[in-house]
């Protein structure tokens, strides 16, 4: 029923045959695979990624199907995570531009979604920012509906720096205004790359929201999350998140993974379901990241079989 795969930020030093390799030695059946610019200059941590370059996809289109054939494995979306809203047109331009790219790439390579971030602007209201959302969104998404690709949006708040201070960088983090983008882009090919660790941190229902939502789940995040109550009984909700929370691999922190799995069972989901490792506890060394891939691999495989 569900296809376990990873998403490859995690193994950024990896050419894309290596990481293929990786899925199809330690019996994964999916990859999401990044596609970031090659030429961009992103640092943030597990971005800037590239591996699929969709500017050279066509010299390499052949190359990379055939890798993933001989080890049987299938890339489940193609991932890039900007600031599509971002108050810099020039820069919110370029973000634009290659999620474009991606969706075109996407068609030429037979997959399915692409995932990304709605963006904000976080100085700036929700409804301002829903506003941006109505001018921008439409177009890329009738671009996805006559590519045949789906547009799968990642719920993370992107808010955990001060340069991402006080509204985050992606407006698409409750259920509530997901049903406020989903009905000003009424579309079958536009929902959820759905990951139940942000809505646990912000304080909110992981399980609910796979049954409201079934119908626009479209790709799914395995990360996990610790709240430390005592931190957050210290600073409140209002403080940068990451004085209270940190993100875990899947059995390591506060997720109730039985009834997630059970949610997405009874709503009929079938499809990739990929671990993302964003657990700091894991990034000493290349065997730690091997170790966070595999042990969640592990712990996970209890809903799986």
């Amino acid at each position: 029923m569900f296809h376990l795969g990873f998403v490859s930020a995690i193994l950024a030093e990896k050419r894309f045959e290596e990481v293929v390799h990786f899925a199809s030695e330690n019996g994964f059946q999916c990859i999401e695979v990044m596609c970031w610019p090659s030429s961009g200059k992103d640092t943030r941590r597990y971005a800037g990624v590239t591996h699929i370059d969709v500017d050279t996809l066509d010299a390499k289109k052949e190359s990379i199907q055939q890798v993933l054939q001989r080890k049987n494995i299938y890339v489940s979306g193609l991932g890039y995570y900007p600031n599509p809203l971002d108050p810099n047109t020039e820069n919110a331009s370029v973000y634009i531009e290659h999620i474009k790219k991606l969706i075109s790439a996407a068609t030429k390579l037979g997959i399915p979604v692409v995932n990304t971030f709605i963006g904000r602007d976080p100085k700036k209201s929700v409804d301002y920012n829903l506003d941006r959302f109505k001018e921008v969104w439409p177009e890329i998404i009738s671009l996805a509906e006559k590519e045949g690709v789906k547009i799968g949006i990642e719920n993370c708040p992107m808010l955990f720096t001060k340069d991402e201070w006080p509204g985050g960088k992606n407006l698409a983090i409750s259920p509530a205004i997901w049903d406020k983008m989903f009905n000003m882009i009424p579309s079958d090919h536009f929902g959820l790359n759905y990951d139940p660790s942000h809505l646990v941190w912000m304080q909110m229902d992981e399980i609910r929201p796979i049954y409201d939502f079934k119908d626009k789940l479209f790709h799914i995040h395995l990360k996990d999350v610790k709240i430390y109550k005592d931190k957050l009984d210290k600073v409140g909700i209002l403080a940068y998140p990451l004085e209270y929370h940190s993100p875990k691999i899947p059995g390591l922190g506060d997720v109730r993974w039985r009834d997630f799995f059970s949610a997405l069972t009874t709503v009929g989901y079938k499809g990739p379901v990929c671990i993302e490792v964003e657990d700091k506890a894991f990034e000493g060394s290349e065997e730690d990241v091997r170790a966070a891939i595999l042990t969640s691999r592990n712990y996970l495989r209890q809903f799986l079989s």
